[in-house]
């Protein structure tokens, strides 16, 4: 047994110290310890929290295998009011002799049902120091830089943190300063979340992990790798990640995407175009105008979409990729999974096709936005015993989108709904080239306690991933909201990959530097278009050569002021719209398929940038003037 108070070890080339529920770690010259004063935590629902110390049996013990040692803490006799309860787990604290990674493992071992809502462990790096050389890195949308001394509070993050949504592309984050650097990865992200504090002006940003309970119940091996370096730079950390990602077979680039799908070639310098049909708010929708009616409902003819297509052609555009929003008879969000047939009002089955043909003869790429997790209660074929239910029974319940009130489909019944509404839409004769399927990336993954079709968070993106592949499978090219990496392998686009000040309004103060982490981990793999207005500060046109990006040719919001849609000046003329366009897509063409080796912030602000690509293109951009340069390879 080894003393509870005090106890070390080394291996991989870490000198790792555990005094009492403290840690520290000696790396290639550099000391990290866990937060001054942090104390590992159960929360609980009731507000309260079971503090890992006031286990009544801790006991710790060496550990070794064939690949790495490290010390393992076993935690027994928890009580609350005096009554005491059914909580029994360990912790596993480890190094991989190989790698030299610090692995922290949770492992349950009983939970009679405590109500836990979070594991806090391992707790926050001391990270307090008011430069900017000391930064953590987030994976916030694209990515975001905040140095220790940066103006403005972090604040809310979204979806509260948790992993494999918006809140974190990727599931890792890190911190870098002086003479060192890690990355922290989530190998169990599922089931997990993070949490990140930055006061305004610092002088310190703290973030961890925590564990999520799965139907309520703490089950499951939690785990979290930590990789240290010495100098480094958030680059590097990107490049540790794309490693891993290659390691576990996420990473699958668009190069392997084409040899399955030709179409995929095809949308590689298309200018995107989104445009709807058919609106139509509910009464009860959040986004229900009583003072004016009438702007609750409209509709354009599929006809009126075809002629503004032929207008591109004539305008002599040679690649265009339509996203058709409200193409079905209830209207854009309503309705779902029953959004079938084509809107009659707008021209039917009939119309419809004629815009698909009109797309096809001039080839250009079409794709339809459908829905499989909002379930609307007034669905034809809506079915409570359907819905995700939580472990009491009950089920979710809110009306904030147009359609009105609604649950979440489960998403084991996904794949069934997308196989019948797609088969029917091709029976018609659409030609789809690529379509979309909402939310999927960038909402969490949902539990259902159902016996009948019970699911986890992670058997959740399995459903969702196989929606994706049943397009794949049908020669139509998938795509989803955002771009979180767990669906990298299935998904060939999204509808974007923004920075997180891109979906706030203009003039808003930023949390942070913007970088393209996920384009310096996944850029060969992913095609994310990129908003191109220009505000009184920018020109957005720069983040998307500067990302080697997609463009979006003409893009109507399907919600005023939500997504990023903001109303930031007046319509460009189109003959301006498409020379934008083409110098976006003459680079996207020239560097899609190549790996982003590397980002530069080329001033302490973040407001003059560079990108190098791997076939040697560099692209520098400053925004104080609205220039750009692109160097040719070498």
């Amino acid at each position: 047994m080894m003393d509870y108070q005090k106890a070390s070890f080394a291996a991989g080339g870490l000198a790792v110290c555990l005094q009492g529920e403290g840690f520290s770690v000696s790396a290639h010259g550099t000391e990290w310890r866990q937060a001054e004063g942090y104390r590992p935590r159960i929360a609980l629902k009731d507000g309260s929290a079971l503090y890992f110390d006031s286990a009544a049996e801790i006991t710790r013990a060496s550990f070794r295998s064939g690949v790495g040692e490290g010390v393992r803490t076993s935690y027994r006799g928890f009580a609350q009011d005096g009554e005491r309860l059914p909580l029994a787990f360990d912790t596993l604290v480890w190094v991989e002799n190989s790698t030299g990674d610090l692995r922290f493992e949770w492992i349950p071992i009983e939970d009679g049902g405590i109500g836990a809502e979070a594991v806090y462990w391992p707790g926050p790096m001391e990270f307090c120091e008011g430069s900017a050389d000391w930064y953590t890195v987030l994976n916030i949308q694209q990515g975001l830089l905040v140095p220790n001394n940066w103006p403005v509070e972090l604040g809310k993050i979204h979806f509260d943190g948790q992993l494999c949504t918006a809140a974190a592309y990727m599931p890792w984050f890190g911190q870098v300063r002086p003479g060192g650097g890690y990355i922290a990865i989530c190998e169990t992200p599922w089931d997990a979340a993070y949490q990140a504090e930055h006061p305004a002006g610092g002088p310190y940003t703290q973030v961890s992990f925590r564990w999520l309970p799965s139907l309520g119940l703490l089950t499951g091996r939690r785990i979290a790798r930590y990789s240290f370096r010495g100098d480094c730079d958030y680059n590097d950390l990107c490049k540790i990640y794309r490693a891993y990602a290659k390691e576990t077979g996420l990473l699958t680039t668009l190069a392997e995407k084409a040899v399955r799908n030709p179409n995929v070639d095809r949308l590689i310098g298309a200018g995107v175009v989104h445009k709807g049909i058919k609106t139509h708010v509910s009464p009860g929708s959040l986004f229900y105008d009583p003072e004016h009616p009438e702007k609750n409902d409209c509709m354009v003819p599929f006809s009126a979409r075809e002629a503004e297509i032929r207008r591109f052609h004539d305008k002599g555009v040679e690649q265009l990729y339509l996203h058709l929003d409200g193409w079905g008879q209830p209207g854009y969000d309503n309705q779902h999974p029953d959004y079938l047939p084509a809107c009659a009002e707008a021209g039917g089955w009939e119309g419809l096709k004629s815009l698909s043909d009109t797309l096809a003869e001039y080839g250009y790429l079409f794709g339809l936005h459908d829905q499989y997790r909002d379930y609307y209660f007034d669905a034809a074929t809506f079915d409570p015993s359907f819905a995700c239910q939580n472990p009491d029974g009950s089920i979710f319940d809110q009306a904030r989108w147009a359609g009105g009130r609604q649950s979440y489909l489960c998403a084991s019944q996904a794949p069934y709904y997308v196989k019948r509404n797609f088969e029917e839409v091709l029976a018609h004769g659409i030609r789809l080239a690529a379509s979309y399927l909402d939310v999927f990336t960038c909402n969490e993954p949902d539990e259902c306690a159902n016996p009948d079709h019970r699911m986890t968070r992670k058997e959740c993106l399995e459903y969702r991933a196989a929606c994706f592949d049943y397009l794949t499978s049908r020669g139509i090219v998938p795509s989803s909201e955002e771009v979180t990496d767990w669906a990298v392998k299935s998904l060939v686009f999204a509808h974007y990959g923004p920075y997180d000040f891109m979906l706030s309004p203009p003039g808003s103060p930023r949390k942070g530097i913007p970088a393209p982490l996920y384009n310096l981990v996944y850029h060969d793999c992913m095609i994310l278009p990129w908003p191109m207005e220009q505000t009184e500060d920018e020109d957005y046109m720069l983040y998307a050569l500067l990302n080697g990006g997609a463009a979006y040719l003409d893009r109507e919001g399907a919600y005023p002021n939500t997504d990023g849609a903001f109303d930031l000046q007046a319509e460009k003329k189109l003959d301006e719209q498409i020379r934008r366009w083409r110098i976006v897509s003459a680079l996207q063409k020239r560097v899609a398929k190549c790996e982003m080796v590397r980002h530069e912030l080329l001033t302490p602000d973040g407001k003059k940038q560079r990108t190098v690509f791997s076939d040697g293109t560099e692209v520098t951009v400053d925004f104080r003037d609205g220039s750009y340069q692109i160097s040719d390879p070498a």
